[in-house]
């Protein structure tokens, strides 16, 4: 057994509880039972997955028909934002590849929100690959590119091999279950010196609205369940894609953060844009009182006023994009270890070895 501590002081939570709302106050009778909240017994057992198994995380099913609903929907294009807004970054890194690829994979492409970006002299065939068949018959493409529509579920991407120029994924591979798989899958559907772009949340993605919800129910009902899904730390996408065989990686990170009236607004879009959880030990009901708690602590500790005195809630969004290329034999590669001419303890002379080591060759017929 382990004691795990409540890392928030008591002050703070004391400050919390004067902010809540007055029907949360008439439930809650005080908060003389701190110590007891603080300290949670938790059992340390650890259970090791044999090699190459899956660790089953999400609900897949859930997950079909969570997007199901939100395609459906009569205001859909109201919680596109997000999406569209980074399927236009993706889109413009393919302009960045100068290269026109044959054929090509949107995978979980959802509404289209890369594909109505893409022109025809960059890609020639374009597949459209999504888990639902209602997203494939909304997805947006430009006039003259060539299009094909298949319903394809990430995990189970089974296509022919060395088939493909080009697979792209906007914000959708965040939701499989066997991540090292799925993209060891689809660098095998690619051609050698192919190319694999794609963009998935990243861990401190709604990290306001995780940390609010742990809060508030760890304060009001004694403990924390998952309310919103795990997300892929940048640490370990350079380590899944070389495992996948990718090579001359290239990674980075954005952050959106985007204003709401208060958290109830950001739990529903995130509910129309189909981003709800479906993580399957997810609690399917949250007490009312720890909402409103919930929706208190957020306020009290990221609320902010704008210029106008209108107050709002920041949600961040962070976004890992990744970039890795099948290997080939016209690729460039490092040179052999123990090469190097020069030593990194005088990097500080840096100027004085260049100038004297370098000869410029002179052709006195010129």
């Amino acid at each position: 057994m382990r004691t795990v501590l409540f890392n928030k002081q008591k002050s703070v939570v004391q400050k919390i509880f004067d902010y809540c709302d007055l029907y949360v106050k008439s439930k809650c009778s005080s908060l003389s039972n701190y110590n007891s909240i603080c300290n949670i017994s938790t059992s340390s057992s650890t259970f090791a997955l044999p090699p190459g198994s899956t660790m089953y995380i999400f609900d897949r099913k859930t997950k079909l028909l969570q997007r199901e609903r939100a395609l459906n929907s009569p205001d859909v294009k109201l919680y596109d934002y997000i999406k569209d807004e980074i399927g236009y970054r993706l889109s413009d890194r393919i302009f960045d590849i100068k290269k026109t690829f044959k054929k090509a994979l949107d995978l979980g492409c959802g509404r289209g929100y890369v594909s109505k970006h893409i022109l025809r002299e960059n890609i020639e065939e374009l597949i459209l690959a999504d888990m639902s068949s209602t997203a494939l018959k909304q997805a947006e493409t430009t006039e003259g590119l060539k299009v094909e529509t298949q319903v394809i579920d990430e995990e189970e991407l089974v296509l022919e091999p060395n088939s493909l120029d080009l697979v792209i994924s906007c914000l959708s591979l965040h939701w499989v279950n066997d991540l090292p798989g799925c993209f060891k899958s689809i660098n095998n559907c690619l051609k050698e010196d192919g190319v694999f772009l794609a963009a998935i949340f990243g861990g401190d993605t709604l990290y306001e609205l995780r940390g609010s919800l742990q809060l508030a129910e760890l304060e009001r009902e004694g403990g924390v369940s998952p309310h919103i899904s795990p997300f892929t730390e940048i640490r370990d996408i350079g380590t899944l894609l070389t495992r996948a065989n990718f090579t001359m990686l290239t990674i980075d990170t954005d952050e959106i953060v985007i204003g709401y009236p208060s958290m109830f607004e950001l739990m529903w879009d995130l509910k129309g844009m189909g981003e709800n959880n479906a993580a399957i030990n997810r609690k399917l009901h949250l007490k009312r009182d720890t909402l409103m708690a919930a929706a208190a602590i957020y306020n009290e500790l990221y609320g902010k006023t704008k210029e106008d005195g209108t107050s709002y809630v920041p949600a961040t969004f962070q976004i890992i994009f990744m970039l890795g290329w099948k290997p080939h034999p016209s690729q460039p590669k490092p040179l052999e270890r123990g090469s190097g001419q020069i030593s990194l303890k005088d990097l500080h002379n840096l100027d004085k070895i260049i100038k004297d080591s370098t000869k410029v060759k002179v052709d006195k017929d010129q």
